[in-house]
């Protein structure tokens, strides 16, 4: 199984300037195949719309400051030379479709073609305010700008419509080195479902219970093969927020909270369900740079000796 690491993105806790290219390089060196962002552009005071769509459930206050994710990214690209560079996620209905495929175009070719374009549509009715966006259409949003990306990604000259944009018989520059993958979050509505099987690259699960990956993922393949797509090419990235505390023996211990152990042991299950990769999180716990590129060589020396790795 492969490993990645999510880089850090909180300028409270973290110095963007230096501690992004060291953990980049460092987790590089160590093993690690890939490095990941992910995206926050405000944090409301409150939440009008509560957190993952939960009314009256606070954000997290680790949201309270984050990076842009594209600019971490560049930052990391510079400093490593193999390691795949992920989004998980991007809200894409906040974003022109339009600046979102040439900004992610770009990256892959500064970046030698490494770039894996991670999707969601969110869950944060501020987020959508403040951007301009539609929250009640985000999943036609979502549909739209997975296919505007391939359409702007692909051979010129390029002709494409919908709700958000019109483009006629134009060149669309830069072109990615390759077809970007795009893996979506979200996916255990029944139109998650079929917007992952039938559009995407794979499945980029958080915050979902190891039941939950299992009975989508087989959901997922199952439509994929219906629509004659080949399942086996399809991956599943589970994202691991890892929280470190003190072993917890309740039968109801959040995933990814507790001992070095039980994580391992967590990790261990999504190995099982067919995780073709997992993102590994520990930003959450870490309370600085050093000490996030220290936890990241303890865990991966640990996936190692159980020979997950």
């Amino acid at each position: 199984m492969r490993f990645g690491l999510g880089l850090p993105q909180r300028t409270d806790r973290y110095d963007i300037e230096s501690d992004v290219a060291r953990i980049a390089r460092g987790a590089e060196r160590a093993g690690y195949s890939s490095l990941w962002v992910y995206e926050r552009v405000l944090f409301p005071l409150p939440a009008a719309g509560g957190r993952n769509g939960v009314p009256g459930l606070p954000w997290s206050d680790g949201y309270r400051t984050c990076a842009d994710p594209f600019t971490v990214l560049a930052l990391a690209s510079v400093a490593t030379q193999d390691v795949r560079l992920g989004t998980c996620v991007i809200v894409a209905p906040l974003h022109s479709s339009l600046h979102l495929a040439r900004t992610l175009a770009t990256l892959d070719l500064a970046s030698g073609g490494r770039v894996v374009a991670g999707f969601g549509c969110g869950t944060s009715s501020d987020e959508y305010r403040g951007a301009g966006a539609d929250f009640v259409h985000r999943g036609r949003s979502l549909d739209e700008a997975v296919d505007a990306c391939r359409a702007l990604w692909g051979p010129d000259p390029v002709s494409y419509r919908d709700s958000r944009m019109a483009i006629e018989n134009a060149l669309v520059s830069p072109k990615p080195a390759a077809p970007l993958p795009v893996l979506l979050g979200d996916g255990t509505t029944r139109r998650s479902i079929e917007r992952i099987a039938g559009k995407a690259d794979g499945w980029l699960p958080m915050g979902t219970s190891a039941g939950a990956i299992e009975k989508g993922w087989k959901q997922i393949r199952d439509r994929a093969a219906e629509l004659g797509r080949d399942p086996g090419l399809l991956e599943l990235i589970p994202r691991a927020n890892v929280v470190f505390r003190p072993p917890v023996a309740r039968a109801d211990r959040q995933p990814f909270h507790g001992s070095l152990q039980q994580v391992v042991d967590d990790i261990a299950g999504l190995a099982e369900l067919g995780a073709t990769e997992v993102l590994i999180d520990l930003t959450w716990t870490a309370r600085g740079g050093e000490e996030l590129l220290d936890l990241a060589l303890q865990v991966l020396g640990e996936l190692d000796a159980a020979g997950l790795h």
